[in-house]
């Protein structure tokens, strides 16, 4: 398949979402403002836009961890199909927010509902499909919450309420998804100014365009 697909990973207030858009400026400047698509998960179509709704929605407490994970993958799928694979087959850059390694961490681990099983949904969703290349954003949690709740008051959701070893969890998986994915997974220091990170990542990034 042509394009590229490159992926941001990291726990909630690591700051890539942030990133992503630097990044975007970026790549103008460099003439390449109709090459790449950006996008996110949950969401990134109409369809997918609904299902996110209802997976964040901080009324939807009594959500059973499996259901969370199967909304996750279906709303991948169908992310998926309308938006990434005809991206790629257009021979874009593909810049996503999250994708499956979020939910190896978030589901997988943090909802202790099994890294394995939720792969298995997740390959079945996506047939298959891997990035190119994964940026992941590594944070300690404690200063990834102290992020939300100074910055970010308007838009808490529900996977923002969790406690903090819950996201303990999560980062643990990420640090071995990126031990067993090295070629993949890029680790950035996320501790950094926002400017230092997205100057690493960019570097990173014209390696492989």
């Amino acid at each position: 398949m042509a394009g590229m697909f490159v992926t941001f990973e990291g726990t909630d207030g690591s700051g890539k979402t942030s990133v992503i858009k630097g990044l975007l400026a970026r790549l103008d400047e460099i003439g390449l403002h109709d090459d790449y698509l950006v996008t996110r998960e949950p969401g990134g179509s109409c369809i997918s836009e609904a299902i996110r709704e209802v997976i964040l929605d901080k009324k939807n407490t009594e959500m059973d961890q499996k259901t969370e994970a199967l909304l996750y993958a279906a709303s991948r799928r169908q992310h998926l199909v309308e938006k990434i694979l005809p991206a790629l087959a257009d021979d874009k850059i593909v810049l996503c927010d999250r994708f499956v390694d979020s939910s190896l961490a978030y589901q997988g681990a943090g909802r202790e509902v099994g890294v394995n099983e939720v792969a298995a949904i997740n390959r079945f969703a996506t047939g298959g499909l891997s990035p190119d290349l994964t940026f992941y954003f590594d944070l300690d949690p404690t200063i990834g919450l102290k992020r939300i709740k100074t910055n970010r008051q308007d838009e808490v959701n529900r996977l923002d309420e969790e406690q903090l070893s819950f996201y303990q969890q999560v980062r643990a998986e990420y640090l071995e998804l990126a031990r067993q994915e090295p070629n993949r997974i890029k680790t950035i220091d996320a501790s950094q100014t926002e400017s230092m990170v997205e100057a690493e990542v960019f570097s990173q990034l014209k390696k492989y365009l």
